[in-house]
């Protein structure tokens, strides 16, 4: 009986040891298991140069979302850049996207400037105003090799 008793302690230790791992995978992998509660939303950019997959979506620096994709159009030779946005956040149709970056040598996300146009980008939608990322290094390049 004290042997039933060990082996029904141990099985649970294990069931939840189980349960918690796969509780911590879902969440730090950020899986969303029934459904996603975000929305999509394109914006072009000139240059994205150091903006990775993943990096954070921010109005007012609070973070409402993230880069799900990036991409070459190439007809344009634009890059592409899927944005997720959580869906309490509504965008208008005269939002501006920029690429900035965290500190002098951080890492880049998109600052969205909201604007003030009643009309509202739906799902799968695209942001029209962008401001593409400023490349550091050219614009020392400028100023050190131009300078005579």
């Amino acid at each position: 009986m004290k042997r039933f008793n060990l082996e029904i302690v141990v099985g649970l230790f294990m069931l939840i040891g189980f349960a918690s791992f796969a509780y911590l995978s879902v969440k730090l992998g950020d899986v969303s298991l029934f459904g996603s509660n975000n929305y999509h939303v394109e914006a072009r950019f000139g240059s994205v140069a150091g903006l990775k997959l993943g990096a954070g979506v921010q109005i007012a620096g609070v973070n409402v979302g993230k880069v799900s994709s990036i991409a070459l159009d190439p007809q344009s030779y634009d890059a592409l850049v899927q944005l997720e946005i959580h869906r309490e956040i509504e965008l208008q149709e005269d939002t501006i996207a920029s690429i900035r970056t965290a500190g002098i040598i951080g890492d880049r996300y998109i600052s969205i400037l909201p604007g003030g146009s009643p009309m509202l980008i739906e799902d799968g939608g695209e942001i029209l105003e962008t401001e593409s990322a400023i490349n550091l290094e050219e614009l020392v390049s400028k100023y050190i090799f131009e300078k005579k």
